[in-house]
């Protein structure tokens, strides 16, 4: 929806999100701790951090949903931090949270007609955005069936349609695809594609490497309220120590005493509950050496992922 004739005129030239020393305290605590990012228009800018990390925090910042401590914020050149354009700043923004909060016991039409309405359009208006939106989200052939008769696929996808009522320029999605089977997540995704074909901004966050590797420009590694790194996918895996990981696993036990010597022929190691990681930049000749001397423990060999460089970065990985 286009903002209202009082609003200021939007600068087409400006990022769709800009922040240099972004700051969100809660009492005490720092959540966000002077973070610099730009988010240019028509991208899919992606937070990736474990829980606590600063993501959600961030992203409420940005939709205007929490206030700015410290820094400076614009989304589409208009002044975030001071809160004066909060209204116009929404306008132009449409939310995907990561909690289901659809009306289960009405159609997935009526869904999007209640929020048609929010944004005051007409019947006939209201008519046609719904017709457009069941359409990108594949929901024409269960436009009249109750919502908690949907799939969780199709609860997301009503979710994402019902974000974007106001042809929002920005689209904020929290955990896009979480808790979905493969083929659901799959649509999610195509449908977020059509979305960029369109040039909207996207900017989400994620626990999913695949996700973000397939949806993101460039992204955003948080860790305890700061970014500590900010790059393409290939970039940010381009950092990692060594190209190759070897997954050992641990699921019958421990490594022997005689594993250690093995260990020290990787460039780097990282030990998880389940597993140990070594990286290196050939495998081949390592792995026949452990899958020799170690037969209890499976040996894996896969390139370097986005959790290794978190676990680089930080010495953890996304799921503590």
């Amino acid at each position: 929806m286009p903002p209202d004739a009082s609003s200021p005129t939007l600068n087409e030239k400006a990022p769709a999100v800009l922040a240099r020393g972004l700051r969100r305290n809660f009492g005490e605590f720092v959540a966000v701790d002077g973070i610099d990012f730009e988010i240019e228009r028509g991208e899919c800018f992606g937070f990736l951090g474990p829980n606590g990390a600063g993501k959600t925090t961030t992203m409420r910042m940005i939709y205007r949903a929490s206030p700015v401590d410290g820094g400076q914020l614009e989304v589409l050149g208009l002044d975030a931090a001071s809160g004066d354009f909060d209204r116009q700043i929404k306008a132009q923004m449409g939310v995907v949270a990561q909690e289901d909060n659809l009306d289960t016991e009405t159609t997935v039409r009526e869904n999007l007609r209640v929020f048609c309405r929010f944004y005051g359009m007409s019947t006939a208006e209201a008519n046609r955005r719904c017709d457009e939106l069941l359409e990108f989200a594949g929901l024409v052939e269960k436009s009249d069936q109750r919502v908690q008769a949907l799939s969780g696929g199709m609860k997301r996808r009503l979710m994402i349609a019902r974000g974007l009522i106001s042809r929002p320029r920005n689209v904020i999605l929290d955990e896009p695809s979480t808790g979905l089977d493969p083929r659901a997540r799959q649509n999610v995704w195509d449908g977020l594609a059509r979305l960029r074909e369109d040039n909207v901004t996207l900017v989400l966050t994620t626990h999913y490497m695949d996700e973000a590797e397939r949806l993101c420009d460039r992204i955003a590694i948080m860790d305890q309220g700061r970014i500590v790194a900010c790059d393409t996918p290939t970039g940010l895996i381009a950092r990692c120590s060594a190209p190759q990981v070897i997954e050992l696993s641990l699921r019958r036990g421990p490594l022997p005493d005689h594993a250690r010597p093995f260990l020290e022929r990787a460039q780097r190691v990282e030990h998880l509950r389940d597993r140990v990681l070594l990286y290196v930049e050939s495998p081949e000749a390592l792995v026949g050496d452990l899958t020799k001397n170690l037969p209890d423990h499976p040996a894996m060999v896969r390139r370097a992922s986005l959790e290794d460089v978190f676990l680089e970065l930080t010495g953890r990985g996304l799921e503590d």
